[in-house]
């Protein structure tokens, strides 16, 4: 029995690293297709939801029949138009704020935005913050206002306001999803159906001038294909081997994996401000989310 302990929690780490790594690499394969004109960040929002979607069916498909769920083999698309609509305002703000926000940054107002919306959306449904809760919240925010105090390395306003829709627009779509027994079947299905909107996209893509390389497509399909669809589906899987406390803390890590692999990949520095503003942010959700145990 201990060894079968032992098993389970080493494979939800295992899990839970590659996650986190995956959610991080979202911003720096965004960053690197956008930056330099690789790619115009409509054909990026385009090919990473249908590489996505593909990659989602693949898994959905090869998923095994279990004794829980006598039709998990079959090939069933649950989720809802709503959550579909949530995660392509997501991915397409998102892509956009990237043409000018540095990735860890970027990754900061994303994260920081997902987890303010999910604590403002808990005291809306009658939540009671207790005086932590309180600090944690003014910490947070006043994090926000440290980032954008001019500076040299002040982020764009746009970019912020656009990356902040983002964050509320997946925070949003993990709202819908907390009721979701079937996650993979779920968010195949909101995927697909962010595919007629892509449709829309793809369209106005024809009749206006943007920019598409293959290297800005290859960032655009291993964005979509592994970083989006693999994660998330390795995401849930760990999910189930992590207590809610937990799954919301592993997370403070996206923002600080995701500068690391900007001043790595993107050659981008690490600035005091930015270091200042992620301890403010981070360390003010952590309050949040400990005192929520």
């Amino acid at each position: 029995m201990p060894n079968h302990q032992s098993s389970h929690a080493f494979k939800t780490f295992i899990f839970t690293v590659f996650a986190l790594i995956a959610f991080a690499a979202n911003s720096v394969l965004a960053r690197l297709a956008l930056m330099d004109g690789n790619i115009d960040p409509l054909s990026f929002t385009t090919l990473r939801l249908a590489s996505g979607a593909i990659m989602l069916c693949l898994l959905l498909s090869l998923r095994p029949r279990t004794s829980h769920n006598k039709t998990a083999s079959h090939f069933t698309l649950k989720g809802s138009m709503a959550s579909a609509l949530c995660l392509f305002v997501y991915a397409l703000c998102f892509s956009i704020a990237y043409l000018s926000l540095e990735t860890g940054t970027g990754a900061l107002i994303l994260f920081g935005a997902v987890q303010i919306t999910m604590i403002v959306y808990q005291l809306c449904k009658g939540h009671k913050l207790v005086l932590l809760e309180w600090l944690g919240i003014t910490l947070a925010f006043a994090g926000f206002v440290y980032l954008m105090l001019p500076n040299a390395s002040t982020p764009s306003f746009s970019g912020f306001v656009l990356m902040a829709l983002a964050g509320m627009a997946w925070a949003g779509y993990t709202i819908r999803g907390k009721t979701s027994s079937d996650p993979l079947s779920d968010t195949t299905g909101n995927f697909v159906r962010c595919l007629p909107l892509c449709l829309l996209l793809i369209i106005y893509i024809m009749v206006t001038e943007n920019t598409l390389t293959y290297h800005g497509m290859i960032l655009a399909i291993i964005s979509g294909a592994v970083t989006s669809g693999m994660g998330y589906a390795i995401w849930y899987v760990a999910l189930k081997g992590l207590k809610a406390t937990q799954a919301g803390v592993v997370q403070l890590l996206v923002p600080v994996i995701a500068a690391l692999g900007g001043a790595i990949m993107v050659r981008e520095p690490i600035t005091l401000p930015f270091v200042v503003a992620s301890a403010m942010i981070l360390l003010g959700i952590l309050l949040v989310t400990l005192q929520k145990r």
